[in-house]
């Protein structure tokens, strides 16, 4: 069996370090357009991020598992570990990852893990560090089909930390733009300070983990405008530096549209399965109907 070290835990000085570079930086240069650091934000953050790291023993256990199990017993192919099939593992994770991004945002029950991503006000490379302590269970059903088709489990493991390390440095404010080639192919601090906003324009767009061409090819991608500030945080903000209550707010205000009060069974199901801000009775908005309303004030 191929083995891969755990680099996101080797990755951890490297974290610690960007994120005093960042703060010396900003602090030094005063810049007035970036919120830089808050304390208690930026400690929730890295809480979050070290559940993560602990929790995530459990989920990859899992992980593998699963991907073992589909691997030894009915993968179709037989990709060998080699460079060329680290080449095409790249581009079918990016996709995987482009996909399990975009339903975290249009599903309730996986935006119920996703949002602690989103829960900042803030975005710096703390905010990278926000990571879910329970999407790790049940997220990874968009990379089964990798061993399905023959690709080692270990190298599906490795490339999605790969990913992962890679979109740390994107949370950041203290880089305007990259040249105009890598803006058109990969995803920038630039485009996923769209994909963190609030704003009505942004919401939902640039799900792109490392090559932005995803969101150009599906139509969810969305330029951040010089006219249009990005908000940060959640259309409704959670307003805590509780851990817990980061973690698993979410799922309580899902459990309860979904369990409580007098509702059809389709209706129950739907508060698991449709975007969130959609209401039973009809007076929800989800994303989409903030975005028309709004473009059509500001007629784009």
């Amino acid at each position: 069996m191929s083995t891969f070290p755990n680099i996101i835990v080797y990755a951890i000085p490297f974290f610690i370090a960007a994120m005093l570079i960042e703060l010396y930086v900003t602090t030094r240069d005063k810049l007035r357009s970036i919120k830089g650091y808050e304390t208690k934000d930026a400690f929730a953050s890295i809480a979050m991020g070290l559940g993560n790291v602990l929790l995530g023993y459990f989920s990859k256990a899992l992980i593998f598992w699963c991907f073992f199990l589909i691997y030894d017993n009915y993968r179709v192919f037989t990709i060998p570990v080699t460079w060329w099939s680290f080449i095409l593992l790249f581009f079918a994770d990016d996709l995987s990852y482009y996909w399990f991004h975009r339903i975290s945002h249009e599903c309730r029950l996986f935006w119920a893990s996703h949002v602690v991503h989103h829960s900042s006000l803030h975005y710096n490379l703390s905010t990278a560090l926000r990571q879910t302590w329970s999407g790790g269970f049940y997220a990874f059903i968009f990379w089964i089909w990798l061993p399905l088709v023959g690709f080692h489990p270990g190298m599906i493991v490795f490339q999605m930390s790969v990913s992962l390390l890679y979109q740390f440095w994107i949370h950041t404010e203290a880089i305007d733009r990259m040249p105009k080639w890598f803006e058109a192919v990969m995803n920038t601090p630039s485009h996923h300070r769209v994909h963190h906003g609030s704003n009505p324009l942004y919401l939902d767009r640039n799900h792109a983990g490392i090559l932005i061409v995803w969101d150009k090819l599906f139509g969810t991608f969305q330029p951040e405008l010089k006219k249009e500030k990005v908000i940060y945080g959640l259309v409704k903000n959670i307003n805590t530096y509780n851990p817990i209550k980061i973690a698993f707010e979410e799922w309580y205000n899902m459990f309860k549209d979904a369990f409580s009060g007098n509702k059809a069974f389709k209706d129950r199901l739907n508060y698991l399965l449709k975007p969130p801000g959609w209401k039973h009775n009809g007076s929800g908005q989800i994303s989409n109907d903030l975005r028309e309303e709004w473009l059509k004030k500001n007629k784009l």
